[in-house]
């Protein structure tokens, strides 16, 4: 669940320390046209690039400082946000102690999912399709952060649900192969396909990582037009991001 301020964007709901800021686009509030209408902040799914470009300043309007977008590749990669450069990185998952520094990951049916510590010290977002997740992108964020994971808290953002995710055998084999607990993610479909959970999936991971408060899930990007670009239901759109940052002026 989730707070709405306006309709091309939401607060998530989550019990963030104080300092700790998150925010989550629907495909509300920006110019993109056609298959891309109208928040699309994703530069490489074929939308034109000022269109793309007046989106990403909207959301900067909100930010304080411009998010370090990522080439997002399905790995494990993290991303140090704090250590500068210039270009995009190659990274599915992005940390960030300074404050002002933004973190942000793009979606449109994979799972964003966004951590900090209860001290609101580090923060980090991921992004974790089936194939981040079974490599171990949740993992290697929850390392990098460099904190115990029994003092983590994670937030799920928008996905493709259960009843609309259809894989192959072969992704619940690869899964199940890691942990036999990973079975109660997949109802058996017609032939050899199967429903998989992604939510259910990065919980079980969480929890065996040490991560035990977890919060969000539920949505589903396919389902929901109105609000959410989707990959698989319409294979031209566009992508919403999830941000996370921290800042050092807490009000009393």
């Amino acid at each position: 669940m989730a707070t709405t301020t306006e309709a091309s964007w939401y607060i998530p709901d989550w019990p963030m320390p104080p300092g700790v800021h998150a925010l989550q686009t629907t495909r509300h509030g920006g110019v993109s046209q056609e298959a891309w209408q109208s928040l699309n902040l994703g530069d490489h799914v074929g939308d034109r690039a000022a269109d793309v470009a007046t989106n990403r300043q909207r959301l900067a309007a909100l930010l304080p400082s411009p998010p370090r977008w990522m080439n997002q590749v399905h790995g494990i990669s993290v991303f140090d946000a704090d250590a500068g450069g210039v270009g995009v990185p190659e990274a599915d998952a992005a940390i960030a102690r300074r404050s002002g520094q933004v973190c942000v990951v793009m979606t449109a049916d994979c799972l964003p999912v966004l951590f900090c510590d209860r001290a609101g010290s580090v923060v980090a977002a991921a992004h974790a399709g089936w194939r981040g997740l079974r490599a171990g992108v949740l993992e290697a964020t929850i390392a990098a952060m460099d904190t115990a994971p029994s003092n983590l808290v994670a937030w799920f953002g928008p996905a493709i649900g259960p009843a609309a995710f259809e894989v192959g055998a072969e992704v619940r084999e690869a899964f199940v192969r890691q942990d036999k607990a990973a079975a109660a993610a997949f109802v058996a479909g017609v032939g050899d396909r199967y429903q998989a959970d992604l939510y259910l999936l990065a919980r079980q991971r969480l929890l065996r990582a040490g991560v035990s408060s977890i919060h969000g899930g539920g949505a589903c990007t396919f389902e929901d037009r109105e609000h959410y670009f989707s990959y698989r239901r319409d294979g031209v759109t566009g992508r919403m991001a999830t941000l996370i940052w921290r800042d050092d002026e807490v009000d009393a």
